[in-house]
């Protein structure tokens, strides 16, 4: 990466809404650079958390959680086929519980029909027939067929991969301290450097509001960590579930959900669990228990002696109740990217194509690259047809190697993920772009050896190799010398 220390947009934040505006600029005569204090994208907010695209029903008219949730949705499985990322068409169910609950699917299928979001309302002995596992007591359903399932930080590796190709920097495990109003721009100094940029994209998550104190801004909002927490099911011989279990929506959210995730996995949960520290990512007893009590009420039969992970995730809770997504009204060229919560990840193309398109490129008037690359995806080889599969073993063992037993990784898809754009140069990192450690064993077989092809890959001793940040730690020294 050449060093420059001029930019014509400093994004901070490398969640999956600043990877979605670093890919929409990246496809002009620009230079972008995206900070982030994490050791790789999409390590937060965008890595925990349901992973649902939306079908854009549930947020309040005349909000931009609406306008953006409706158009994001529609943008999505384009985009994925664009980029090669997992994206998955589920539909999904809000599950009614008697007839008071029953009424608030009335109100919410007029939002939908007005939105133009296909929306339909079942019986609960109708719905049971496509979801035997709905819960008995559930008595109406309102089907959402356009609601679908990604990997958020698939997405976004695959956005910051291209980014990358067409000239975007990416400067990861660089904590922003400072941001500072000069002649024709901003001053932003990182743990590691100081550059000079014309605009600024506060796209910070839980973060956003320090950063845009930093700069000096007005704007009256704050950001409240909400705490959600989840139980990770193993791949079961019969599905669960084959949509999006939601029931009822509240004023604290959308409840606790039951759904597959795209590698064929169930996922149940959150909670919501307001917090001061945007740190405290720990799972409870009494949080994981309210999310099994809670998820009974709307599906039944939950195998929750099949449970391989549990998490939590936080998400960047605004006071504002909706996005905040403007040019601060004060500070020319400092742009608000914040509050970015439910429904963010179905949002976020159309954020990142409404940050660039209406409030960065007007005032930068760039000309479109003439010459823009493409990304090329790593090869799932358990996907591919047995001749493919044999040619690229045979002209590379690598990919004869099974490194991950679970999962049916091998070596060579390993050596792709640590090798390309932005490569992955932690366990976790490896784990996010080709899933060694994902399945039924959780890394116990197959991480010693992702060790082993780190510390040779990247030159250091495999004491030296971290799980994430340069604070994880994952060993001590040697047993023997």
């Amino acid at each position: 990466m050449e060093d420059k220390n001029m930019y014509d947009v400093v994004i901070i934040g490398a969640g999956i809404e600043g990877c979605f505006i670093a890919h929409q600029l990246s496809g002009y005569q620009l230079s972008t650079a995206v900070f982030d204090q994490e050791s790789d994208v999409a390590n937060e907010a965008s890595m925990a958390n349901s992973a649902i695209i939306h079908a854009g029903e549930d947020p309040e008219d005349g909000t931009l959680k609406a306008k953006m949730n409706v158009r994001g949705n529609r943008m999505y499985e384009q985009i994925a086929k664009e980029l090669s990322f997992a994206y998955q068409k589920t539909s999904a169910y809000i599950a009614a519980v008697g007839p008071e609950e029953e009424q608030t699917l009335l109100t919410l299928k007029k939002r939908a029909e007005s939105r133009e979001i296909p929306a339909e309302l079942l019986d609960g002995d109708s719905a049971r027939r496509f979801e035997p596992n709905l819960s008995a007591g559930v008595t109406k359903v309102l089907e959402l067929p356009t609601t679908g399932i990604i990997y958020p930080w698939e997405a976004a590796i695959a956005l910051a991969e291209e980014s990358s190709l067409n000239g975007t920097d990416f400067f990861l495990s660089e904590e922003v301290t400072g941001v500072r109003r000069i002649a024709g721009g901003y001053k932003v100094t990182s743990s590691r450097r100081t550059v000079q940029t014309k605009l600024v994209v506060d796209a910070a998550g839980a973060y956003a509001d320090r950063i845009a104190a930093m700069a000096g801004s007005q704007m009256d909002y704050s950001i409240h960590p909400r705490r959600g927490q989840y139980y990770v099911l193993d791949r079961l011989a019969e599905p669960l579930v084959s949509r999006v279990i939601y029931p009822v929506p509240t004023a604290l959210g959308k409840g606790v959900l039951v759904l597959p995730t795209v590698h064929g996995n169930i996922l149940v949960g959150p909670n919501s669990e307001v917090l001061e520290d945007p740190t405290n990512n720990e799972t409870t007893a009494e949080g994981l228990a309210y999310v099994k009590k809670q998820a009974s009420k709307t599906v039944s039969n939950i195998p929750f002696n099949q449970v391989i992970r549990t998490f939590s995730g936080l998400r960047p809770s605004g006071s504002t109740h909706d996005f905040v997504i403007c040019e601060d009204p004060l500070l020319t060229g400092f742009i608000h990217v914040s509050c970015i919560e439910s429904p963010g990840i179905a949002s976020a193309p159309a954020i990142g194509e409404y940050v660039a398109e209406e409030l960065i490129l007007p005032k930068l008037s760039p000309k479109r690259r003439e010459q823009y690359v493409h990304r090329i995806p790593i090869p799932e080889l358990k996907k591919l047809p047995v001749a493919e599969r044999n040619r690229m073993i045979q002209e590379n063992p690598a990919y004869g190697r099974m490194i991950c037993r679970c999962e049916q990784i091998s070596e060579g898809e390993i050596l792709d993920a640590i090798r390309r754009p932005l490569g992955a140069k932690t366990i976790k990192a490896v784990k996010k772009r080709v899933r060694p450690g994902m399945g039924r064993c959780q890394g116990g077989f197959c991480e010693p050896r992702v060790t082993e092809i780190l510390a040779r890959e990247l030159g250091i001793d495999p004491a030296q190799v971290k799980y994430d940040s340069d604070r994880s730690d994952m060993f001590f020294g040697h047993t023997k010398s």
